[in-house]
């Protein structure tokens, strides 16, 4: 309390509590206060001044920030002077009696400490934003989509900042009602179809998205139409991400292509993760990869007795062990380095901390580099997931889930073969087994290492040229964050040996993906960023699946998962066929490996040119990017095959 600022504004209000008392007594007797009424203006004075300001000071009035005055401070303002007041009036009554003093003196009194006291409070803010405010318009030209909640918000919170990093110049808003109006003095001056030509209009440097709750349909609108313009973009998060109602500038972001997909959120059933996460001791491998790691801070919210990262890249794993210690200081966290190749130390790993839940998502990922590394493939991929699941069967782990992959379909690549394997043994496995194996199988995820969004952002950074690898090729994507949560929700549906399937929505294009990640970082695409074709790399296709032939799909209890019919497996064979598998991987034997992965997965076929299902006509892949001795083989295969 013991402030200059606050001890000043306390003698203003003892001026003005003097000064609306004086003033009644002008106005009742309109300037010309009679000899008779000198002594009861004297004593309601001094009534008044011992009454009133230690009323305003016990009431805490003293601790609001007036450079931010709004309603509920008004209002605060109102209980106190009426309290005071009538605290007054009543001591005057006991003084003078109930006639001592005219009766309009107390209401005169009230009503012009009331006015005087709450103009004192607005008229910073009423000069700050009429002299100052106007006065910065160095950041840059501004303007927000959505004359709403949020965008009124958004604009006082920019208008608080010292040194404003936007200079707000209007709203834009399709509602014809709103057009025209003024929000907070700033005028809506069109809807969305004109904004092209505002942009123009104004010279505006950033459009703000400031519709929470609005459809990626509009938001691809407003990018489309200024395409030809040179305003970034940026938005607001989804109405579920903002804390009753509250924006600040921390929230304001780069649209990015996420926000372009058009998936509605995830709906998780709390209860029954929490049945078989909360107080369990969980391990996850390949923990600081880019699923790993999601899935760890995923199942950290839901408070499980242990949490057991395993991964054998030391440093990613030292972030992610320091990212959830701190974001979580009340969950035990083990970092183990180790390679799910090696037997003995994933056994030891399982004997030691004893895991009730499992999430298996350590894998080679990388389609074209497999193709250089099919051994590698084999042994990390397969060998290592029969590994873990063996130990998990060993141990009697309760749960078991395996992150899979859609490239695992009708796979014409060394990467998905191995993921194929993988499932055909946890199914095979699964049917002799007391633990639940699941396996959920899900295409690509938008910002995960390696993937096409990283690498065209770097290259529009550099100037460009964006490559893609054909205008036709198509990829099925969902974020990190929604494949981690549907994994987990998969992990309590299954009741061992299923293959579960996320839905992926729509496939998008990745010429189109291309395109719209130029436009949001203020370029023309083919003008200023041009976009090249490369053909497929090796192993790669136009077009990804979900599902086998044969493999009927279900409907789950959560909209968003798909089981597959469980195929039966003779485990024994499997087990033999992927003994004979990791032989000739570990002496390298490249021709072999690439046979051995047919007999496991029929449905295997490597090629570099084929007829694809409609409606594309062909894959056109480079065969220069394959290696000579790979490219020989693929040959030899499809004389196989076609004979």
């Amino acid at each position: 309390m013991i402030h200059a600022r606050r001890i000043l504004v306390f003698f203003l209000d003892v001026v003005l509590i003097a000064a609306a008392f004086i003033l009644s007594f002008l106005l009742r007797f309109d300037f010309q206060i009679r000899p008779n009424q000198v002594e009861n203006l004297k004593t309601g004075l001094v009534v008044a001044m011992a009454v009133k300001p230690a009323m305003f000071v016990a009431s805490g009035v003293y601790r609001s920030i007036w450079r931010y005055a709004s309603l509920q401070d008004a209002y605060e303002i109102f209980k106190i002077v009426s309290l005071s007041s009538a605290v007054s009036a009543l001591s005057l009554v006991y003084v003078n009696g109930p006639f001592g003093m005219p009766r309009s003196i107390y209401v005169l009194d009230w009503f012009l400490l009331f006015a005087l006291v709450a103009a004192s409070r607005l008229v910073w803010r009423i000069y700050r934003e009429t002299k100052i405010i106007p006065g910065l318009c160095k950041g840059k030209r501004t303007l927000i989509i959505g004359a709403g909640e949020a965008g009124n918000l958004l604009l006082k919170e920019i208008r608080k900042q010292p040194e404003a990093a936007y200079n707000v110049l209007g709203f834009v808003d399709d509602d014809p009602q709103k057009m025209g109006m003024r929000l907070s003095g700033v005028r809506v001056i069109g809807g969305t179809s004109r904004l092209s030509g505002l942009v123009r209009k104004h010279n505006v440097e950033e459009v703000i998205f400031a519709i929470p709750s609005g459809d990626k349909d509009l938001m691809r609108r407003v990018i489309a139409n200024c395409e030809k313009t040179k305003a970034r973009f940026k938005t607001l998060p989804g109405i579920t991400e903002m804390i009753d109602g509250d924006v600040s500038m921390s929230h304001i972001k780069d649209v990015e292509i996420e926000d372009l997909l058009g998936r509605d959120p995830v709906v998780l059933d709390q209860s029954a993760i929490r049945n078989y996460l909360t107080d369990k001791r969980v391990l996850v491998t390949g923990a600081a990869g880019s699923i790993g790691s999601e899935i760890c801070r995923q199942v950290a919210k839901f408070k499980p007795a242990k949490l057991v990262l395993f991964d054998h890249a030391e440093t990613p794993l030292f972030y992610i062990e320091k990212e959830l210690s701190e974001s979580f200081p009340d969950l035990r966290i083990i970092p183990m380095v180790g390679d799910v190749k090696n037997q003995d130390r994933v056994e030891a790993v399982f004997d030691e901390f004893g895991p009730e839940v499992v999430f298996h998502a350590a894998a080679y990922k990388h389609v074209a580099m497999m193709e250089y590394n099919p051994a590698e493939a084999v042994l990390n991929n397969v060998m290592g997931s029969r590994i873990v699941a063996d130990a998990a069967h060993k141990f009697k782990v309760r749960n078991f889930v395996m992150v899979s992959t859609d490239k695992a379909v009708n796979p014409t690549n060394v990467m998905g073969a191995t993921k194929r394997s993988a499932e055909i043994y946890v199914q095979a496995l699964a049917a002799k087994s007391q633990t639940k194996f699941t396996t959920v199988r899900f295409g690509n995820v938008l910002g995960s290492n390696g993937s096409v969004i990283p690498l065209f952002k770097e290259q529009i950074r550099k100037g460009g040229p964006v490559t893609v690898t054909d205008k036709d090729v198509v990829r099925y994507f969902m974020t990190i964050p929604e494949a981690s949560q549907l994994v987990m929700q998969a992990g309590c549906i299954g009741h061992g040996g299923e293959i579960f399937v996320l839905d992926m929505g729509e496939p998008v294009r990745i010429l189109s993906l291309a395109e719209e990640l130029i436009r949001l970082s203020g370029f023309s695409p083919y003008k200023e960023i041009d976009i090249r074709f490369t053909g497929l790399k090796p192993g790669e296709k136009l077009f990804e699946e979900l599902l086998i032939d044969g493999e009927g799909i279900k409907p789950t209890s959560h909209k968003k998962i798909r089981v597959m019919a469980p195929v039966e497996t003779d485990l024994k064979q499997v087990s033999a066929d992927l003994e004979e598998l990791f032989g000739v991987a570990r002496s390298h034997e490249l021709d072999a490996v690439l046979r051995t992965l047919r007999r496991v997965v029929p449905e295997f076929v490597p090629r570099y040119h084929f007829e694809a299902a409609p409606p594309f006509a062909f894959q056109r892949v480079r065969p220069d990017l394959f290696p000579p001795q790979k490219l020989a083989l693929v040959r030899n295969l499809r004389e196989e095959t076609a004979a």
